[in-house]
């Protein structure tokens, strides 16, 4: 395809013109910068669903959206009236456990007496042994389930994990919730990070010994650039987009909330001596049919040489070249002016 390419153009250009008298420049060379860019999320490291763990109707909701709340606070109160019954009558059950725990030990303490003056048959005491372990195995099974249901009584009433900031709040007072119902978002203000991705090739690249910048549009001018030193990568890498997540944990900065947008600045390093270079051509040099990029350079001859490029990005007046042409070379700026001027 190319050749043919040539091909049209050499109409345009005699192999043999000299390129005195015609515009030329010089593939300019120049640094990349030595940071890579991407964007990312702030995001709590404490945030958690405050979700039912029973069945039952709030009765009482005195949790709303953007309060502060404090470690232990009541969050949501729901019906449950008929697990405090079930609490209480358990309650009872190993009251009545207890009073014949404490008959049947009395009674193995006297019959154990009486075998040791021998009165009564190793048999009679041995009924006496079973019925006091019975007992005890009763009144030990009663106490259990009444702690059991003593703890299922406390789930009617959800607290706060941890002091921080109810992010949202799903229900309303009077609905009907079941076991796994998500109630509310809280998250823990004071503790903020970014989280962002990166392809895994770039990885090698990052520099870990100087400062991150993480800029917050949403913040005030004053506020809005933050420097961070460390990050950590996730040790698993994404198979479907070839990226790794990146944390990196924010100060405390006023303002500052989960879902911000975050713009970051890593530190690069080169890998080669070549890494950092671009190179660019005027852009109105650069030839294109279909998919074909080209540039007439100039050979020590001081001939034109048609030469296909790579091109990258357009910079201005500027076409980046990613692969074709070296540093220092010349191209001539306009093809079909000087075309003309044969």
């Amino acid at each position: 395809m190319f050749a043919l390419f040539a091909v049209l153009f050499a109409v345009l250009f005699a192999s043999q013109v000299a390129a005195a008298g015609l515009e030329v420049a010089e593939v300019r060379s120049s640094l990349a910068s030595s940071s890579i860019t991407t964007d990312g999320v702030v995001e709590a490291v404490r945030q958690t669903v405050i979700a039912a763990q029973v069945s039952g109707a709030i009765t009482d909701l005195p949790a709303k959206a953007g309060d502060n709340i404090q470690a232990g606070q009541v969050l949501t109160r729901l019906d449950g009236r008929a697990a405090n019954q079930q609490a209480r009558a358990s309650q009872a059950q190993v009251e009545a456990a207890r009073a014949s725990l404490q008959v049947a030990s009395k009674d193995y303490e006297r019959q154990k007496q009486l075998f040791s003056r021998q009165y009564i048959s190793q048999a009679q005491l041995d009924r006496a042994e079973a019925q006091f372990k019975s007992a005890t195995a009763d009144a030990n099974s009663l106490i259990a389930q009444a702690g059991a249901v003593q703890t299922q009584s406390g789930f009617y009433n959800l607290t706060a994990p941890y002091s921080g900031r109810i992010a949202d709040v799903y229900v309303s007072q009077g609905d009907m919730v079941t076991p796994g119902k998500a109630l509310m978002a809280v998250f823990d203000p004071s503790a903020l990070r970014v989280t962002t991705t990166l392809p895994e090739a770039q990885l090698a690249r990052l520099a870990h010994d100087q400062s991150i910048t993480v800029e917050i549009p949403a913040l005030p001018t004053a506020q809005r650039l933050i420097k961070v030193d460390k990050f950590i990568v996730l040790p698993v890498t994404d198979a479907s987009t070839h990226t790794v997540q990146l944390r990196l944990a924010l100060p405390s900065v006023s303002g500052l909330a989960p879902g911000m947008f975050a713009r970051l600045q890593f530190p690069a390093k080169a890998l080669g001596k070549d890494d950092n270079v671009r190179l660019y051509v005027p852009a109105k040099a650069v030839i294109r049919r279909a998919e074909l990029y080209a540039v007439y350079v100039v050979n020590p001859q001081g001939k034109p040489m048609l030469r296909q490029i790579k091109p990258g990005p357009v910079s201005g007046s500027e076409q980046e070249v990613l692969a074709g042409v070296s540093a220092g070379e010349k191209v001539l700026v306009n093809p079909l002016s000087a075309a003309q001027s044969r």
